[in-house]
C-alpha cells in the first residue's frame, strides 16, 4: 500500500502533467530513473526539452513546496538531466529544468494551487 506522502506526489505529477499538457506540452516520460535520481517529468514545447520536478504540500508545516529544492536537489536533477541527454541523443534540442509547486487545498471544493517556475535551475 502506498503511503500518504507517495499518493499526494503521484496526485502532484498527474496534476502537474494535466496542466503542462493544456499549455501545450507533449509528454515524453513521467519518472525517469537514473544513477543521480528520478526526473518527474519530461516533456517537450516546440525545440525545447523541459525536465520537471514536481513538489506538492499538503499544508504549509513544512514549508512551501518549491522550498525544498536543495542545493543537493539541484545538482541531481542537472545530473539526472545531462544522463538523459546523453541516452537520448537530440542535439537539436535546448533544455531546461523547470519546478512546478502544487499546494493541495484543505478544502476540497477549491482548487489546489499550481506554480510553474521555468527555467528554475540553472
Amino acid at each position: 500500500m502506498a503511503s500518504h506522502r507517495q499518493s499526494l506526489g503521484r496526485w502532484g505529477e498527474t496534476l502537474a502533467e494535466d496542466y503542462l499538457s493544456r499549455k501545450g506540452y507533449s509528454l515524453l516520460e513521467r519518472n525517469f530513473r537514473s544513477p543521480f535520481g528520478e526526473i518527474d517529468l519530461i516533456v517537450q514545447k516546440m525545440q525545447t526539452l523541459v525536465f520537471v520536478e514536481v513538489k506538492t504540500r499538503a499544508s504549509e508545516t513544512y514549508g512551501l513546496p518549491e522550498a525544498s529544492i536543495t542545493v543537493r536537489k539541484r545538482q541531481h536533477l542537472i545530473q539526472a538531466a545531462q544522463a538523459y541527454l546523453q541516452s537520448h541523443l537530440q542535439p537539436d534540442l535546448d533544455w531546461r529544468i523547470d519546478v512546478i509547486a502544487i499546494r493541495k487545498p484543505a478544502n476540497n471544493n477549491t482548487q489546489p494551487e499550481i506554480i510553474h517556475f521555468e527555467n528554475a535551475i540553472t
